[in-house]
This record gives structure tokens, sequence and C-alpha cells, in this order.
């Protein structure tokens, strides 16, 4: 049971480790938009600029969102935007496997930090892809898949 005790545990989770995994998971999106030649705006939150540098902005509310907009592939035709599309799965993958790896090897203590990291990382993967994809077959569940 959640209970008042837990909300620092909550706060961490919510205010450090899910930003770091949407940086993640669109940073993954981005490096494979960059590596077929495009050109990426690349903003983390929502609201007010309160960061800028070059393509890379950073919101007030920089947990609750982020996001990449990539245009003009060099290689532009369906297998490069599929591997755009699947970078940020590639990443969260590549990131689980990176910090279960840490700490299989002691590199990294199973903290809050590390279990929670590799927790959100696989939900987000999840639900962006295997619940999405089934928006898809069942067009009355487009009201859960709105924020997407």
């Amino acid at each position: 049971m959640f209970g008042f005790s837990d909300m620092p545990k909550f706060l961490f989770s919510f205010l450090l480790v899910l930003p770091l995994v949407s940086l993640v998971h669109q940073l993954g999106h981005s490096i494979m938009a960059i590596f077929f030649g495009g050109r990426v705006d690349f903003t983390i939150g929502k609201g007010k600029t309160i960061f800028k540098w070059r393509k890379i902005k950073i919101k007030s509310v920089y947990f609750l969102d982020s996001f990449c907009v990539y245009e003009k592939l060099k290689y532009d035709n369906r297998f490069t935007h599929a591997c755009v599309y699947a970078g940020g799965a590639i990443a969260n993958l590549a990131f689980i496997f990176l910090i279960n790896g840490l700490v299989i090897t002691d590199l990294l203590s199973a903290s809050l930090f590390s279990t929670s990291l590799s927790i959100f990382l696989f939900i987000t993967l999840f639900f962006r892809y295997c619940l999405l994809n089934l928006q898809k077959r069942l067009p009355a569940m487009d009201v859960l898949f709105m924020m997407h």
C-alpha cells in the first residue's frame, strides 16, 4: 500500500527517474534521425523555456514530457523512418541492459534509482509500443491513447 512515508520515493521517481527515462527514449529517436542525416529539434518538458542550447530546449515542467522532431532525412525511405521510430525502443532496451549489467558486475548498487530506472524504461517500452499497436486494432480505445 502506498502511504505518506512513500512520498519521498515517489517524488524521487517522478522528478528525477521519469524525466531520465523520457530523455533516454527521445535520445534514441534523435540519434537515429541524426544517423540518417536528419535535423533534430529536441525538447524536454512543457511550459516556458528555461534553457536553450542549439536545438535542445529544457522547459519549466521538465518532468512531464519530452519529444523530438526530425526533418529532412538524407536517406528518406520507409526503412529509415522505421529505424527512427524504433530508436526509442532500442535506446530503452540498451539502457536496461546497461543498468542491469552494471548491477550484476557490482559497478552499480541495486538501489531505488537503478531498480526504478529499469522498471520505468520497461514500462515506457511496453506502453508506447505494445498498447499503441493494440489501439490500431481496437478503435474504441482511442480515448485512452489521446495523450501520445
